[in-house]
């Protein structure tokens, strides 16, 4: 049998006590020594208090073992316990149960983590409200969306009411596209929600997916179709028209330079030779319009590359300081911080700013001391936005969200192709644009390039 502390403590308290009550009874039936008596007798209840106390060991080391566990303290060891061979095979049981707790915390607490994490790295911002109107932004997607902490349910009207109003009414299971007034810029959602219930708190649980850059490129697609086919279809048509009326034009011209003044069919030729005119010159106005639409049905090949903002901007100032000195247009130009920079196509680059300066020239035609600015910063959510800003008439609210769409102009002479082409670079970009009235008047364009263009992108280079 293996040497246990246990049993041999048990022996030696209570040999002990057998001696000391040995000691006492001599005492006691052969003196009469009163106060040694008294002494062993209190001796001996000491030691029956610490023999009791010494058999009990095993209860108490059960109870603080159900006491960790109840209080999830895998921190606790027995190893003394099992050390000792009258209690093995219960400090072992604890300590493996103890084991496996410590393992399980660690599992859980190791997921936790893991899902923190996840949480707050998914893309798809996710917000909490609960029964009271209380709400909480579970990430950081959450916290870039909204820009600003939120407290309860009230203050979704800063989104706008139709805003407020979509998530009001969003039910568990359901989805729903909510568009979201922010000062940089309105967003297309995609909210869904599910309900949960943690502690007897009922909570939903809300979802908001930006699709603003995916709705864009669908539209656009769309559009390019619709676009392509028609093109087709009137120069099939059109083409054969200019051609024949410029043919007839050329005999009816002809044959009126040989007529004599004073015949007859003189005046009869000169009406056809200026029909024919109308007609050949608004066949070629109209082949000119298609042609010019038919840029918008070509996919965008994107050359990335790390654009210097301040080259950029410099470049455009120098193509277009003839155009704003005939007009008397000042223009400034301002980066923040001035290395800021951009992977993208340079080259796209110019040709949406330049269409987007060349419209606030155009808006700037009856507007006397014209002013353009041309802005590149980071917003809050450290997304680089450019913009380009006039004092003019600005646009319409209730024309901001056509004049994006092609064939649409508000200029008498305008294709409606420069502002639909600037969308779908920005669209090949992954930005959005948007478009807003300029404080003390007129109109501001502004492209977003939400998305982290060097991730997107991978490897670029530097121009």
């Amino acid at each position: 049998m293996d040497f246990s502390r246990f049993r041999a403590g048990i022996a030696l308290r209570t040999g002990a006590l057998f001696a000391t009550l040995a000691a006492v009874a001599e005492m006691m039936a052969r003196t009469q020594w009163y106060v040694p008596i008294a002494l062993g007798a209190v001796a001996a209840l000491i030691q029956v208090a610490l023999l009791m106390r010494f058999a009990t060991q095993a209860s108490r080391e059960v109870a603080r073992f159900l006491d960790a566990i109840s209080f999830d303290d895998p921190s606790q060891s027995f190893s003394e316990l099992a050390g000792d061979s009258a209690h093995r095979e219960l400090g072992t049981a604890m300590t493996r149960v103890l084991d496996l707790l410590r393992a399980g915390r660690s599992e859980r607490e190791a997921q936790a983590r893991y899902l923190q994490t996840l949480i707050a790295h998914v893309p798809v911002a996710l917000i909490s409200v609960d029964e009271s109107g209380r709400v909480q932004l579970l990430n950081m997607a959450a916290r870039r969306l909204f820009e600003t902490a939120l407290m309860d349910t009230g203050q979704f009207t800063r989104y706008g009411e139709a805003f407020a109003v979509g998530i009001d009414s969003l039910r568990p299971g359901t989805s729903a596209i909510l568009k979201m007034e922010r000062g940089s810029g309105a967003l297309q959602l995609k909210a869904a929600a599910t309900d949960v219930t943690l502690e007897g708190l009922r909570r939903r649980l809300i979802s908001l997916q930006n699709i603003e850059n995916e709705m864009s490129a669908q539209e656009m697609a769309a559009w390019q179709t619709v676009v392509r086919v028609m093109a087709h279809e009137v120069m099939n048509s059109l083409t054969p028209i200019s051609s024949l009326a410029a043919t007839a034009r050329d005999l009816v011209r002809d044959v009126h330079s040989h007529t004599p003044a004073d015949d007859a069919r003189s005046s009869a030729l000169t009406d056809a030779r200026d029909a024919l005119e109308t007609v050949a010159r608004r066949s070629e106005g109209l082949l000119h319009f298609v042609q010019n639409h038919r840029r918008l049905t070509k996919p965008l090949v994107t050359q990335m590359q790390v654009a210097t903002l301040q080259r950029i901007f410099a470049r455009i100032q120098r193509l277009l300081a003839a155009e704003l000195a005939a007009n008397a247009i000042q223009m400034t130009a301002s980066i923040e911080p001035q290395t800021l920079d951009l992977a993208a196509d340079a080259d796209l680059l110019d040709q949406a700013l330049i269409n987007l300066v060349r419209n606030s020239i155009e808006a700037l035609a009856e507007v006397p001391a014209g002013q353009i600015a041309l802005s590149a910063r980071r917003d809050p959510s450290g997304h680089v936005v450019i913009a380009v800003a006039d004092n003019g008439p600005g646009i319409a609210t209730e024309q901001r969200d056509r004049i994006f769409v092609p064939f649409f102009t508000t200029k008498r002479q305008g294709s409606g192709v420069g502002l639909t082409l600037v969308r779908q670079i920005a669209t090949a970009h992954g930005a959005t644009v948007d478009v807003s009235q300029t404080p003390g008047g007129g109109a501001t364009v502004s492209l977003n390039f939400g998305r982290p263009q060097l991730a997107r992108f991978g490897r670029v280079t530097a121009k």
